[in-house]
Order: structure tokens, then C-alpha cells, then sequence
């Protein structure tokens, strides 16, 4: 029993720490994956062709973006004709939110969204504005997590709007529209347009992609699979890529460059992430 006693609370001591520290992520292999460095994967461009250049073998990020929701923190990413997209498009991304209060991930809009991959009261969601007015969104069936890296994604394609997390479908929308145009709208990652509605993120983003085209759900599954590190596909009918990765800089060769505010370039940001 004196033995018991003795080694007993030394072993509980030793359980807790252990404990401690896999909360805290000591124990996340992530934190000893090698790291990409800020720009070290990007699309080129030119008359002949067009296609991926550099490392972009899906190493995981050197830095993350952070969002500080109550310091008016997001990125510009400026009003390219590009941006203003009426047939069909798609916007994925990786999110780490620290809540579930209402944030915008990627809004395309002067006040009004054209288009958005939003947060709304903890369901990620999608919402299109058609070019007959109003508008119409699609939310996912189950909260977002927080404190947990997740890929989102939202479609539109006239017929419908989309949502996935993780790869899986989780909803649409009847659409039945092209969208109105949005002449003079800049895109904004991490807020709705500031000044018109609060609707700031708390949080991590990576890895945004916004492409011109609607992506098959196989398509998305397949960006899913390649993780947070992973290079966009349909190079073709990529618009914008932001890894977010120690920058705002567009690296899908459009030169889309993003103006941050307020934002926090951080190499701590693996906990809450698992490969898929």
C-alpha cells in the first residue's frame, strides 16, 4: 500500500502533464511536418502555357492569417473585372474559427454581396445575389466547428447554390439566374465590405482558392484530400489564390494581390489540425 501511495500520485502527476500537453497540441505531428515558405508554390502564366511552378508538393504553411474580429482585421483583394463573376464560380477555403458568431470568410460586394462564403450563427454558408434581386443561400446541416481547422467550400452554377465542409456535400439552393453584375465591388477576405455591416472573423484562415467555374463535388473532395497546404486545380479557370501563407499575394498569376488590415502573420496555428 506505502508503495501504491507513493507511485501512485508520481503516476497521476505524469498522466496529467501528459494530458496537458497533448491539449495543448505539444504531440500534433504537424508541428514537425516541414514547412512551406511564403510563396514557394505559384501558377504561371504566359502565351504557351499555363501551370504550376516551384514546390508545391503540399508541405504544410509556414504561417497562417489571423483575424481579430473586434479590431476591424481583413484583406482587400482590390476590384478586378475577374472578381465580378455572373455564371458560375467556386470559393474553398481552410477556417479555424475561435466561435461561432457570424464572420465572413470571402464576400465579393460594395455592401450589397454579389457573392459570399460566410458563417452565420455557427453554419457556414453560401449566398449568391441573382440578377433578378434578392438573394439566396444554402447552409450546411450541422455547426461549424470551433477551434478546428475545416475546409469549406460554395458553389453556384445558375441552377444552384452549394455548400461542403470537409469534402462532403452538405446542401443546395435553386438558383435559376446568372448573378448581377457588381460593377465597382472589391473582394474582401475575413469581413463583409467595411463600413456596411459587421461581420468580422475571429479566427485562422488558409488557403483560398476562387475559381470561375462550378467544381464537381469529386473536384472538391480531391482539393479536400490535398490538405491545407494543397495547390489549386483547373488551373484554367482559377481567378484567385490566396495561401494566405506569411502574405496577402494572389499566386494564381491573375495578380489579384491582397491589402491587409490588421492582420497577423503567425507560424503557431497547427492545433486544431489533422491531415485528412
Amino acid at each position: 500500500m506505502e508503495y501504491l501511495m507513493t507511485y501512485g500520485w508520481a503516476i497521476l502527476i505524469i498522466a496529467i502533464v501528459l494530458v496537458a500537453l497533448f491539449s495543448l497540441g505539444v504531440f500534433n505531428s504537424a508541428n514537425f511536418a516541414p514547412r512551406a515558405q511564403p510563396g514557394s508554390c505559384e501558377v504561371l502564366r504566359n502565351s504557351v502555357q499555363t501551370s504550376l511552378v516551384g514546390q508545391c508538393n503540399g508541405e504544410l504553411p509556414q504561417y497562417a492569417a489571423q483575424f481579430n474580429g473586434d479590431q476591424n482585421s481583413y484583406i482587400n483583394v482590390g476590384n478586378s473585372q475577374q472578381l465580378n463573376i455572373v455564371n458560375s464560380l467556386t470559393i474553398t477555403a481552410w477556417v479555424n474559427a475561435y466561435s461561432n458568431s457570424s464572420a465572413d470568410i470571402y464576400e465579393q460586394s460594395s455592401c450589397n454581396a454579389q457573392y459570399e462564403l460566410f458563417i452565420e450563427g455557427g453554419y457556414v454558408k453560401m449566398r449568391v445575389t441573382p440578377n433578378a434581386g434578392g438573394s439566396i443561400d444554402t447552409g450546411s446541416d450541422a455547426p461549424l466547428p470551433t477551434n478546428q481547422w475545416v475546409f469549406v467550400a460554395g458553389t453556384f452554377n445558375v441552377t444552384d447554390v452549394g455548400i461542403y465542409t470537409d469534402g462532403n456535400f452538405k446542401g443546395n439552393a435553386p438558383v435559376g439566374d446568372t448573378l448581377a453584375t457588381n460593377a465597382g465591388g472589391y473582394g474582401y477576405i475575413g469581413e463583409l465590405t467595411p463600413g456596411c455591416t459587421n461581420y468580422d472573423l475571429n479566427g485562422y484562415l488558409l488557403n483560398i482558392q476562387l475559381y470561375n467555374t462550378s467544381l464537381s463535388t469529386q473536384q472538391i473532395q480531391q482539393l479536400y484530400q490535398e490538405g491545407i497546404g494543397g495547390a489549386p486545380i483547373n488551373l484554367q479557370n482559377l481567378v484567385g489564390w490566396w495561401p494566405l501563407n506569411g502574405n496577402a499575394n494572389d499566386y494564381s498569376g491573375n495578380g489579384n494581390d491582397g491589402t491587409p488590415t490588421n492582420i497577423i502573420y503567425t507560424s503557431a496555428w497547427t492545433s486544431g489540425y489533422s491531415a485528412p
